[in-house]
């Protein structure tokens, strides 16, 4: 059996955090410097009582409903999360009861961000491909901003809530999902990290991170981006990466129809576009009305290329997540 993706689908909380309502908060950040540094307007927020489960469930469910797949069908679920609703039990668990999935089924988390789709594609691959399942419900949920300092507006306007569902099927051709690549370097572990709330909190993070250092009375979590580094280490890895990809599915970048990374920001997307060389049009992003959604974006991104006619079936896309970790993937799928 083939992976193939067969179903891409999403859901966002309902409420809205605009560019506007932070602008109001930070005077000397106005709408048009907050769009033009980050190109988002809008990104959607869990509420008080909503959780990484609930917006994977709701995905799920979304999935479910709008393409007939039927829950009793699922054979292995896959959680990705960095914002799980508790420390045990997994909170695939949670979602296998909720979304009415069997109990013959697997179900676990990986704890990933912004490679984290690439990673759980992977799996699902290796899971049906080495015959143990015929199918794999891959979803993405994540509610960062929960640990993000309320006087943070570095963070604050790049980051948004939401999750997406993804069903895999052992019914494709040989190429539908390949030449996938990982990366890892944890050196870079500090440069984007919660240091607060987690078993260790406070004993090895390093000064920058600290809240008193950037003139931030303290809540519980905190959550730190040191964006100088991320962005080099970005633009170190990615060039790379699409080299290998290319190297391993024995293609040119001229044969692959649509370039989908990872959606940290507008500003840095379109740097990477610029430096490899790749066409707008063949470059497809999606952050005005979401944000940094983390390990939801590529498949968000998805989602949206395919409802905009850009995404079509037989289209070879290069798909490319990088960042918290540090960590990257990549792969080619043939839609």
């Amino acid at each position: 059996m083939s992976a193939r993706i067969a179903a891409v689908d999403y859901y966002l909380p309902q409420e809205v955090l605009t560019n506007a309502d932070l602008s109001a908060q930070f005077p000397e950040w106005s709408v048009e410097k907050i769009a033009s540094k980050t190109g988002i307007h809008r990104r959607h927020i869990s509420a008080a009582d909503e959780f990484s489960s609930d917006l994977a469930t709701a995905a799920g469910r979304k999935l479910f409903a709008d393409h007939g797949i039927e829950p009793e069908s699922i054979e292995y679920l896959i959680v990705c999360t960095q914002s799980p609703d508790f420390y045990l039990p997994s909170t695939a668990c949670i979602v296998q009861e909720q979304l009415g999935i069997p109990t013959t089924a697997g179900a676990t988390d990986i704890t990933l961000g912004c490679s984290g789709y690439i990673y759980a594609l992977g799996l699902a691959k290796g899971l049906i491909e080495s015959g143990q399942v015929s199918n794999v419900l891959v979803i993405t949920a994540d509610t960062y901003t929960k640990f993000i300092n309320p006087s943070d507006k570095s963070v604050r306007t790049i980051f948004g809530d939401g999750a997406a569902a993804t069903l895999v099927l052992g019914d494709g051709a040989a190429d539908a999902i390949t030449a996938i690549t990982y990366g890892t370097d944890g050196s870079g572990a500090k440069a984007l990290i919660v240091p607060s709330g987690g078993l260790r909190s406070g004993g090895s993070v390093q000064p920058k991170s600290d809240p008193a250092a950037r003139s931030l009375e303290a809540t519980q979590y905190d959550l730190y981006m040191d964006g100088p580094d991320i962005f080099n280490f970005t633009l170190d890895v990615v060039p790379s990466s699409v080299s290998k990809i290319l190297e391993k599915a024995g293609l040119t970048e001229d044969q692959v129809d649509l370039f989908v990374f990872h959606q940290a920001n507008a500003f840095m997307l379109e740097h990477l576009r610029k430096k490899l060389g790749v066409p707008a049009e063949k470059f497809f992003v999606a952050l005005e009305d979401f944000g940094n959604t983390v390990s939801s974006t590529i498949p968000i991104a998805l989602t949206e290329a395919e409802r905009q006619g850009r995404l079509q079936p037989g289209m070879r896309v290069m798909l490319l997540g990088f960042g918290v970790g540090l960590s990257w993937g990549g792969l080619i799928t043939t839609w």
